[in-house]
């Protein structure tokens, strides 16, 4: 009697999924990380609120309604007012286009900055990389919070003072990640043909080897915009970020501390949208680096499954 007959490699694949291009099979890996569609959906949702929901409203974000102080949630104000009579409900939407604009106008700068960096490092190596790395390094071994309170006072507060500054300090990560990937990419079959056909190194740089670093690319971004939500909350939370009465959410937050024994809302609602959109935002990442790892088995089932 003969032995169990030897499995053949992808025999348990999907039929079809060899015909698959790559972004055909990241997006199948995505579409089963269930809650990182979900993050999606809700991240989505979010952003469209905060530019929809403030035009719904009778009232401004720096409109008082005088006798209506401290009032709680109920049919004239949703979600209550604050110690000024402002209505909670339109400052947490409308500060949520301020903190998740800020958020992503850095985060997208600071990655093209980093993809530059990394890519010269990783590509040229010797001085070069040695050069740029232990600035990173330098960069990632200060205490950023309070570096980020001497530059904002450099740029002035204000949205732009508070978008340079966390691009300062926002870089480094996908920096270190581009430059290991362009390390493993520069020795590729597909790189020597580039060089032997006579391509520049910026040509080899950025039409040949960037679209290989993607991935990972994508991934840190995405990432970092929590950490630019966070960074920007907590500049606005000690006062050195973007000011009143323009609302964001770590002001909001700050606004409302000395009176959260007498009503919470103020303080409790743009702290849960910060919370939520955090949270969101490193389950969206967390699925995009399942979904764009080539190593990741389409089959491979999901931990609630």
């Amino acid at each position: 009697m003969s032995g169990p007959r030897p499995e053949s490699p992808g025999e348990h694949e999907p039929l079809g999924v060899a015909q698959l291009t790559t972004k055909q099979l990241a997006w199948r890996r995505f579409k089963r990380h269930r809650l990182a569609v979900a993050s999606a959906v809700a991240l989505v949702l979010l952003t469209l609120a905060c530019i929809i929901l403030p035009f719904t409203t009778r009232y401004t974000y720096g409109g008082l309604d005088f006798g209506h102080e401290f009032e709680g949630p109920g049919s004239r104000h949703w979600l209550g007012t604050d110690v000024l009579g402002r209505d909670t409900f339109t400052r947490v939407f409308y500060a949520g286009r301020i903190s998740l604009a800020v958020a992503l106008a850095a985060t997208v700068s600071a990655g093209i900055l980093g993809t530059i960096i990394g890519a010269l490092a990783g590509f040229f190596g010797g001085v070069a990389d040695a050069a740029l790395m232990r600035t990173a390094d330098l960069f990632l071994a200060v205490p950023y919070l309070v570096v980020l309170l001497i530059v904002s006072t450099v740029f002035d507060a204000g949205l732009a003072g508070v978008v340079i500054t966390l691009i300062l300090f926002l870089w480094m990560p996908t920096a270190r990640v581009v430059r290991g990937v362009f390390l493993s990419l520069r020795e590729k079959e597909f790189v020597e043909a580039a060089r032997a056909a006579g391509a520049s190194n910026l040509r080899i740089m950025f039409s040949h080897m960037l679209p290989n670093a993607m991935g990972p690319v994508i991934v840190s971004v995405t990432l970092l915009i929590a950490t630019a939500i966070l960074a920007e909350s907590a500049l606005s939370f000690l006062g050195f970020g973007i000011q009143p009465p323009t609302p964001t959410w770590g002001n909001m937050v700050a606004d409302a501390r000395y009176s959260f024994f007498d009503v919470a809302w103020p303080m409790v609602m743009p702290g849960l949208a910060i919370a939520f959109t955090v949270l969101f935002v490193n389950l969206l990442g967390d699925g995009l680096r399942d979904a764009l790892d080539p190593h990741q088995r389409l089959i491979q089932p999901a931990w609630w499954a």
